[in-house]
């Protein structure tokens, strides 16, 4: 097919996610079809080449068509595909939840995450997590401990019980009936925080604020007065994702996740987004050196490869499901543990262990943050945010008073649209640009990135 028939028939019988269905629809446009990859390069079926600004959402860590990752698939194919994981075990799943443990492990005085649960995405992740500590806490006894705080913007899935933790009104709104109540707390966004006493300065908010850390404060207060109906802080470590790639101040996790400890609660963290390597170390926990009861992976699990995530846990909450058979964790995925994903994540986790590309990583980072300052140059610009891989440019209409562009206008997802014409694909979140790059990425292929960006952000809105 060419890429044209491939748009039409798309156009004709597909649905997309996150997608509104009058830009999709436009006879106008034309959607972008994808046909190969080649580490930091996304290959159209016209065969135009367009640099992963966002590695495929987050997800590709290391390039695509990596030798080493498609090697490890291969092999692994020749074996078997899938099999029930039910009742049954294999190789290639007890060698990743191996690594996975080790790789996690903060310190060896840390305490232990000690449990893997396998599943598909970053949602039954979340959801197998939140499920754990509800039965766990009611089958030790403390059964009124079913409330769950977390800050206000957070995301952390689209089945129910992520909906559920999340607050996220944009996506989840009309699904509120169904829902349970959960509770949110000021969201630790240094740029827009009504504490913050600084003016705007062309630097990262996090590095000029005047406030008294009055956000984790807040959150404290919150989970004392909780108490014992407090079953878990959730959190987004360093990152919160959709909610605009805001970035914490640094140490606002270390210190709720002391408060939920003193008043018996369990620590849950959402490292979908900010785990291996991402926020400059192995988890954005261990930047604040904490360990969670409770951690949730996925996105870059498998390098970008294929769908599987973990729920890694503590032995004191997987042995509370020990003795009565009533006290099951009946809780699964028909390709719980599938050993294409196992195989393919443990590929991945070596990577991510070598020295070579630990140094690759770094590089990229500080490359990364050399070229940022250049969208400092638009006036348009309110923020730029950096944390390890990640980058973030707020856009605003007017710099001086951090006033934000009407979100008609649709300002950032333009600018990304421009940015196709000079060779790049990322995705805003909202009036926030993204760059995310593949660890892979060479010093010219970024400098790329920035330079397309820049020139989409000059094309739409004047230099």
């Amino acid at each position: 097919m060419t890429s044209t028939e491939i748009a039409q028939v798309d156009q004709q019988h597909l649905w997309h996610p996150f997608t509104p269905n009058s830009l999709w629809l436009d006879p106008d446009y034309l959607p972008l079809s994808i046909a190969s990859g080649e580490g930091a390069w996304l290959i159209a079926s016209d065969g135009k080449r367009y640099l992963d600004g966002n590695s495929s959402i987050w997800t590709n860590l290391h390039g695509h068509a990596h030798p080493k990752i498609n090697q490890a698939i291969k092999a692994q194919l020749d074996r078997i595909a899938h099999s029930s994981f039910l009742g049954l075990t294999h190789e290639p799943a007890v060698h990743l939840a191996q690594q996975l443990l080790r790789y996690t492990r903060l310190s060896s005085q840390s305490p232990n995450l000690n449990r893997v649960f396998f599943s598909d995405d970053g949602s039954t992740a979340i959801e197998a997590g939140l499920k754990m500590i509800l039965q766990s806490f009611a089958q030790n006894g403390q059964g009124q401990r079913t409330l769950f705080i977390s800050p206000e913007g957070a995301y952390h899935g689209d089945t129910v019980g992520a909906m559920s933790l999340s607050h996220s009104p944009t996506f989840h709104h009309h699904f509120q009936p169904v829902l349970f109540p959960t509770q949110k707390v000021m969201t630790p966004a240094c740029y827009r925080c009504p504490f913050n006493r600084a003016k705007p300065e062309k630097a990262d908010a996090r590095s000029y604020r005047k406030c008294n850390f009055e956000c984790a404060s807040l959150a404290e207060e919150a989970i004392e007065q909780a108490g014992d109906r407090l079953a878990a802080w959730v959190l987004e470590p360093r990152v919160q994702g959709a909610a605009g790639m805001i970035m914490h101040p640094h140490g606002y996790a270390k210190r709720t996740a002391t408060s939920a400890r003193k008043v018996g609660a369990k620590v849950f963290f959402d490292e979908v987004l900010t785990a291996f390597g991402r926020t400059g170390t192995i988890l954005a926990s261990h930047a604040e050196e904490v360990t969670p009861d409770v951690l949730a992976l996925a996105k870059g699990l498998t390098g970008g490869y294929l769908p599987l995530a973990a729920t890694l846990t503590t032995e004191e909450i997987f042995q509370s499901f020990s003795g009565d058979t009533n006290r099951t964790f009946f809780h699964g995925h028909s390709y719980t543990a599938n050993p294409l994903g196992c195989s393919a994540a443990s590929a991945s986790l070596d990577l991510l262990e070598s020295s070579e590309e630990i140094k690759k990583r770094e590089r990229l980072v500080q490359n990364l943050s050399k070229l940022s300052s250049t969208f400092w140059k638009h006036p348009y610009v309110g923020d730029v945010r950096q944390e390890g891989a990640i980058l973030a440019i707020e856009l605003v209409a007017d710099r001086a008073t951090r006033t934000p562009f009407q979100v008609e206008k649709r300002v950032g997802a333009k600018i990304c649209h421009t940015a196709r014409e000079f060779g790049l694909i990322t995705r805003p979140i909202r009036d926030v640009l993204v760059l995310m790059p593949p660890y892979c990425t060479r010093p010219e292929e970024l400098e790329k990135m920035v330079h397309a960006l820049h020139q989409a952000i000059t094309q739409e809105l004047g230099s």
